[in-house]
């Protein structure tokens, strides 16, 4: 039985990266979490220890620096397509760049009615993210938000589903709807507005999980992604994924007391996670390729 080397990539991972603009009084902070993987032809340093086409780990560390000093990062989306343009053009046995960033928010702290000019606090977990590939001439890239919790107090139900001997779960129409969501779209091929586009995702995203009445999680999910899809021309397909965080709701009846769905308990795990993909019936045929746009699609 013969025995050969499949796919690979390599890269270095979560290359921690911020930087601060001092040109004005009131300073400004990128606070960036970048991983590289490259693939190319790499099969004399697996099969010999042959390293001539191996571009260290460390040197695509100090790329990501490097860049972020000879040019502003700017929007994430353009800095990954830089970093994957460079290792691509740069090194011929490189053959495809995959680039993924995390953005991390801060915000500044307010003193009296001014915000601070260079004092800042984080809020949550939420990131902006993209995942960009870059192969040859060809680029892909992916934007979407990752850890942004919602969660509603009403306008959701859950019932109507089977029953069997091991079903427990009351059916409800009026419960809390709430999760940690992680959106990821591919945008088509072309330069675009990517910080308009995100603030219009993330707004149409967020006021859909508002005011959708709510029969099931998988129903809110294809009525915020076919939200996004109306709105955005310039995105050819979104990913959802939204886990359940369940709450229960509180037996007070030991107590002698009532629960009109007023106090629950917060669970944190198990929990459901309901994740799909909503997108257009002709895609973008133009800028399609299936192993490398599912692959940036799904590099989170």
């Amino acid at each position: 039985m013969a025995i050969t080397l499949g796919p690979n990539q390599y890269g270095k991972a979560e290359v921690r990266l911020v930087t601060v603009d001092r040109t004005e009084p009131t300073h400004h902070i990128k606070d960036l979490t970048v991983s590289t993987a490259l693939r190319g032809e790499l099969e004399s340093t697996h099969l010999t220890g042959d390293n001539a086409d191996v571009v260290a780990t460390d040197t695509q560390k100090n790329t990501v620096f490097a860049f972020a000093k000879e040019q502003p990062v700017g929007e994430i989306e353009d800095f990954a397509l830089r970093l994957g343009t460079h290792f691509v053009g740069q090194f011929s046995p490189i053959g495809q760049a995959r680039i993924l960033v995390e953005e991390h928010g801060w915000d500044r702290i307010a003193v009296g009615d001014s915000p601070h000019e260079h004092a800042f606090s984080r809020s949550g977990d939420e990131r902006r993210t993209t995942a960009v590939t870059v192969a040859g001439e060809r680029s892909w890239v992916v934007s979407g938000v990752t850890g942004l919790v919602l969660l509603k107090s009403t306008g959701s139900e859950f019932h109507g589903f089977p029953r069997d001997r091991y079903t427990t779960l009351a059916e409800t129409t009026d419960r809390i709807l709430a999760t940690a969501l992680t959106a990821r779209w591919r945008y088509r091929s072309g330069g675009h507005d990517w910080t308009s586009c995100f603030t219009d995702v993330r707004r149409i995203l967020l006021e859909t999980f508002a005011t959708k009445h709510s029969l099931s999680l998988q129903q809110t999910l294809y009525a915020m992604g076919e939200a996004v899809l109306l709105a955005r021309e310039e995105i050819a397909e979104i990913r959802l994924s939204l886990p359940n965080k369940h709450h229960f709701l509180v037996d007070l009846s030991p107590f002698g007391l009532d629960n009109d769905n007023e106090v629950f308990y917060a669970a944190d795990r198990p929990y459901g996670l309901i994740e799909g993909t909503v997108q257009r019936e002709n895609g973008d045929p133009a800028a399609e390729d299936p192993g490398l746009a599912w692959h940036t699609l799904a590099a989170f």
